[in-house]
């Protein structure tokens, strides 16, 4: 299995933005990424150097918005739309999409996507997929 450090991630993002503005043949991940980072332009000059990109500080103690956790959150979240894993999610996704649209879903299930996260680190249990699911499906049915 493939772990990549905090570093590896960004460098993937600044070289995926470097491709797409060059006119480069993009890797399907490349080109996913690339998609996500065209619908963030706020976060394009932090992409445009990956030396830089890697030396930068995004705690949340520093207020600034980490750019490169958000755009993994969305790369997480279209694969797990992609294989429906953890199932349901799809459907849930879907329902969601259909009220609200599919960036604006996105950042919805971000937002359930990184409770999840939240509790299964400071409860030191596996996520709670069913929870995670469900709170999808609340915020597609508001």
């Amino acid at each position: 299995m493939f772990t990549p450090s905090s570093h590896d991630v960004r460098r993937f993002f600044c070289e995926a933005w470097r491709k797409q503005r060059a006119g480069e043949v993009l890797t399907p991940m490349d080109a996913i990424a690339a998609d996500w980072i065209v619908q963030h332009p706020e976060y394009h000059d932090a992409l445009m150097d990956a030396d830089e990109a890697v030396a930068r500080d995004y705690s949340v103690e520093g207020g600034q918005p980490n750019p490169f956790l958000h755009l993994s959150m969305h790369l997480s979240i279209a694969e797990q739309v992609s294989i429906d894993q953890p199932r349901g999610i799809k459907a849930a996704h879907d329902l969601l999409v259909a009220r609200i649209g599919k960036h604006d879903a996105d950042h919805e299930i971000m937002e359930c996507l990184g409770e999840m996260i939240w509790k299964s680190q400071r409860n030191g249990v596996p996520p709670d997929t069913e929870a995670y699911i469900e709170c999808v499906r609340r915020r597609a049915t508001r």
